[in-house]
């Protein structure tokens, strides 16, 4: 990521468009600690497969396997007794920490 990219990335903005993101039956299920727990289990497999390391080619492209992100956070998340929520619930938040990064070209 370029360094202008961390200074548009709000981690408050991030919870909140997240929580803004999920349908109506799951809002209000997730704590904002819960959201930000996940986001850093987003985090944590970027940096697993490199993706955060600085790269001489800023063209290169990332492809991020969402389905292995996607298992990855939830196999950790329930490791490690982060609420009660099933793999869908999870999915939905990777996805909306997604759709925040896009809105604000994260990945640009």
């Amino acid at each position: 990521m370029a360094e202008k990219d961390d200074l548009l990335y709000d981690e408050e903005d991030s919870v909140k468009f997240i929580q803004n993101y999920l349908p109506q039956e799951m809002k209000g299920r997730f704590s904002s600690d819960d959201i930000c727990y996940i986001v850093d289990l987003i985090y944590e497999y970027y940096e697993s497969k490199g993706y955060l390391e600085e790269s001489d080619d800023e063209n290169a492209d990332i492809s991020i396997d969402e389905d292995e992100l996607i298992a990855y956070v939830v196999k950790n998340a329930q490791k490690d007794g982060v609420g009660k929520y099933t793999e869908d619930e999870i999915a939905m938040v990777v996805e909306g920490e997604l759709e925040y990064c896009d809105s604000i070209n994260i990945f640009d």
